[in-house]
Order: structure tokens, then C-alpha cells, then sequence
């Protein structure tokens, strides 16, 4: 027999089944139980949202439009073969070493590659607001790779650099592109050779790589660029404490920034230490003795100097042949580097190891395996697999 529903179940049962019931709403239409029908909702999507997208959609370039493009010297195609060069994904990373292989070998371009890095402080991004401008005066096509810091925690970077550049970036013979570091060492994204090689090839004569500031690392730079420009700020301490000797011993110029105004005593004795600095230093190999100027690029005082320094820098070493041999040692470094970055994608994407790693990992971190026995039983499995 079946058992008689309880009180509060025949009162869910009239709450829910006569809600609908017009005889019920006329008999309890005083009640708190009535129920109105509300106004119509409007759909969840907007029904036009399929005919936006199509309409404006990003049209997929091939590989001979991104070439077309980049020849020409367009700017938005030139960005989005760096979003390919940047990018992880396998299909993005096959197009983009096609581009950067057919540009390297168009490329007949003597660009001046210089490495701008400084203290935190010391007004990167406005120094090369002012210098670009002049650069362009001058007749140069300026492309400026500043390479934002990206946060340990969360991956993201703030890439914020245009927005303190807006001159320049209203410049038609200028272009900005920020860039992850992505925990690259030195603050200088990997992607960053390739992205000056497609620069290049797009008829950009002068190439600025901003770093995220000085550190250990920060010597990355040094490997893709001609000249390293240095920037420091005096008056702010013992200028000697927050540079490391490594840094200065790389440096083509130091530039002493905001030499203006009350600080225009400062920056002079700044400019005095490091050139006596600089002198302590064993001779470089290019020939070329480094010293220290003072800048404004509020005043633009000094900016003139420190261009007239880079024109005879770079005279000096295509005389004597150390930009060619520099260039060359260049390349066998970023061979080494290439086949370091191709082996460990191989590795990380390997299907085999897709499957354990997580299993190793959680070992490791329970305390049941060493993470030198994980990573050489992962490096078996890895070998086996490509047999």
C-alpha cells in the first residue's frame, strides 16, 4: 500500500502544479501565493552577434600576404607576424619560422641594433620617446622592442610602454611593440631575435631592444645588439652601488638622464665618476673606448652628443670589420640557443611524456622519487618514444 504523502509534500505538490491553474489564481488572487506572468525576457545572446562577427572578422593571412605586407612596411601586418613569432601554439610556431627564414634571407639590411637597459628610475621610456623623435628627424626608420616584465604569479605583463611614448607612437616612421619576457633571463623574450629580423626586413634601419632594467641576466641583450647604451640616474645614492661591474664592462655609452634643472650639478659629477670608471676597464675588443654623457629629454640637451657617438661608433666598427665578425658570433650563439628552445618543446610536447609527467611530478612533490631520479626515468621514456 502505498503511503499517504505527508503535509508539507502535498503543500510543494499544490505550490508547484497550480501555479499555472487559472481557476486556482482566481480562488487565492488575495493571497500571497499569487503569482504574476512578469515581463518577457529578452534572448540570452544578441541575435545580430553572429552577423557582427562575420562581417568583422579578422580576415587569415597566408604566408605570402604576411610577406607582401612586411615588404611594404605595414604595420599591422608586421604586428601580427610578431603575435605569430610570440606565440606557442605548434601550427603558429611552423608559419612563423617560415616567415622569419624568408626574411633573414631577403635581409641585406646594415641596422644599428642597440641595446638600451638602466636602473629602475632612470627614465628609459622617455629617453627613447625624445631620442627616437630625433632619430626620425634624421631620416631613420625606428622600431622599438620594449620587452615588459611578466608577473611570476600570474603570467601576465601590464605592457603598458605606448602609453609613455605617445609621440612616437604617432611617429609613421616609428614602431612600438611591447613584449612579454614570459621568465626569460635578462628580461629580453626569446622571440626577440626573431622579431628585430622581421623589423628589419619591414626597412626599420634602427633597432632599440628596452630591457626590463639591470640584473646578472641582463647580459642576454648583449648577444643580438650592436651597441649598449646604458642609463643611469644620478643623485640618487652612491651611483657605483646599484650597477653590477659585468653591465659596465659591456657598455658602448653611458647616459647619465634628467640632467636638468636643480639636478644639472648631479648629473655632472655622475658623468666625472663613471668615465673614470670606465677608464679601470680592460680595452674592448671593437677598438672602441666607452665613456659618459649627460642627457634631458625634457630640454633635449645632450641628445645630439649621444647620437654623434653612435654614428662614430658604428663607423669605427664596419671600418676595422668587428660589426660583421660580431654578427657572425652573434648567429653561433643563437644556434646553440635555437636547438636548446627546439629540443625542450620537443621534449614538453611528446605525447608520452604529456602523459606521465603529471603522474612524476606529484611523486616528487609526496616525497616518493628524488626529482634527479623523475627526470632521468622522464628522459627514458622520452628517448624510447622517438625510437
Amino acid at each position: 500500500m502505498q503511503a499517504a504523502p505527508s503535509a508539507l509534500a502535498e503543500k510543494n505538490n499544490i505550490m508547484g502544479n497550480h501555479f499555472e491553474n487559472e481557476e486556482y489564481k482566481e480562488n487565492h488572487k488575495d493571497t500571497a501565493l499569487n503569482v504574476n506572468d512578469g515581463v518577457e525576457q529578452p534572448p540570452v545572446l544578441n541575435p545580430y552577434i553572429k552577423s557582427f562577427y562575420k562581417k568583422n572578422r579578422i580576415k587569415e593571412l597566408s604566408f605570402e600576404d604576411y610577406m607582401d605586407g612586411i615588404r611594404k612596411g605595414d604595420r599591422v601586418v608586421l604586428s601580427r607576424a610578431i603575435t605569430l613569432v610570440e606565440s606557442s601554439l605548434p601550427a603558429h610556431r611552423e608559419m612563423a619560422q617560415k616567415i622569419v627564414e624568408a626574411c633573414q634571407s631577403e635581409n641585406r639590411n646594415m641596422s644599428m641594433r642597440i641595446g638600451i637597459t638602466g636602473v629602475p628610475g632612470a627614465g628609459k621610456s622617455t629617453f627613447i620617446e625624445a631620442f627616437g623623435g630625433l632619430l626620425t628627424s634624421r631620416g631613420h626608420k625606428l622600431a622599438v622592442l620594449a620587452i615588459d616584465p611578466s608577473s611570476e604569479r600570474s603570467g601576465g605583463s601590464i605592457l603598458g610602454d605606448k602609453t609613455r611614448m605617445e609621440t612616437l607612437c604617432n611617429d609613421p616612421n616609428a614602431f612600438i611593440r611591447p613584449s612579454p619576457s614570459a621568465g626569460s633571463l635578462g628580461g629580453v623574450a626569446r622571440k626577440t631575435r626573431e622579431t628585430i629580423i622581421l623589423c628589419e626586413a619591414a626597412g626599420y634601419d634602427v633597432i632599440f631592444i628596452e630591457t626590463v632594467g639591470v640584473g646578472q641576466s641582463e647580459t642576454t641583450v648583449h648577444s643580438m645588439s650592436d651597441f649598449f647604451l646604458l642609463l643611469m640616474l644620478s643623485g640618487a645614492g652612491d651611483e657605483l652601488q646599484g650597477i653590477k661591474r659585468g653591465i659596465m664592462e659591456m657598455s658602448d655609452l653611458i647616459a647619465i638622464t634628467k640632467a636638468d634643472g636643480n639636478n644639472v650639478e648631479k648629473a655632472n659629477m655622475a658623468k666625472a665618476l663613471y668615465s673614470n670608471a670606465l677608464h679601470l676597464f680592460p680595452p674592448t675588443e671593437s677598438g672602441w673606448i666607452p665613456t659618459a654623457l649627460t642627457s634631458s629629454a625634457v630640454t633635449k640637451d645632450g641628445l645630439d652628443e649621444i647620437l654623434e657617438k653612435i654614428y662614430a661608433y658604428f663607423k669605427l666598427v664596419k671600418e676595422n670589420g668587428y660589426y660583421l665578425r660580431k654578427r657572425r658570433e652573434q648567429a653561433r650563439y643563437w644556434l646553440y640557443e635555437s636547438i636548446n628552445e627546439t629540443l625542450r618543446n620537443s621534449f614538453y610536447e611528446n605525447p608520452e611524456i604529456v602523459k606521465v609527467i603529471g603522474d612524476f611530478e606529484k611523486s616528487v612533490l609526496d616525497g616518493k622519487m628524488e626529482s634527479f631520479m623523475a627526470a632521468h626515468k622522464l628522459m627514458d621514456i622520452y628517448d624510447r618514444s622517438r625510437k
